[in-house]
């Protein structure tokens, strides 16, 4: 049997496919996107387990007639891997739909943020020399302290009871 150079087009081209879905910002395509990847890895495993041959269960082949089960193995393993996951992204776009009743993910503010910093490489980049919001959070320096943070909750909230008992809102002052 001579091998043919359809079955690695059509590989790539689910994989291409696939992460052209993954890309977008509808969950629909994304979950398509994620099938077309399992399927891909399907057929890439199958592909990589040889010709096809006499079944090792029955036995009655001799070891060099008989096909490797592994692959196969490896391709159930992958059907049910991808069932579980899609079936979980299926929950998110349907609990996604309940909430705001669209499955398409906006540009939201951090988006935004990220995309008009200038472009630099993350080795090339000082924590020290980036504005104050773009401070990694484990940066000691960016975050407010303590003192800070209780007298502006003192002023936001004051006289308001932090529960039911009639507890300030912050720790500040009490000895």
């Amino acid at each position: 049997m001579t091998p043919t150079i359809v079955l690695p087009v059509v590989i790539g081209g689910l994989y291409a496919a696939g992460v052209y879905l993954l890309l977008d910002r509808s969950l629909t395509r994304v979950i398509l996107g994620f099938l077309l990847l399992g399927n891909a890895t399907n057929l890439l495993l199958l592909s990589s387990s040889g010709p096809a041959a006499l079944a090792p269960v029955f036995g009655y082949a001799e070891e060099e007639q008989m096909s490797d089960p592994l692959p196969q193995a490896l391709v159930l393993t992958a059907i049910v891997i991808t069932f579980g996951v899609t079936a979980f992204l299926l929950a998110m776009v349907q609990r996604s739909w309940q909430l705001v009743r669209q499955e398409v993910i906006e540009v939201d503010e951090e988006d935004r943020r990220v995309a008009t910093r200038e472009g630099m490489d993350a080795d090339d980049m000082d924590p020290d020399d980036l504005p104050t919001e773009d401070r990694p959070a484990g940066k000691g320096n960016t975050l407010p302290s303590d003192v800070d943070v209780e007298e502006r909750l003192a002023q936001r909230y004051a006289g308001v009871p932090s529960d039911d008992i009639g507890l300030p809102p912050t720790r500040g002052g009490q000895s």
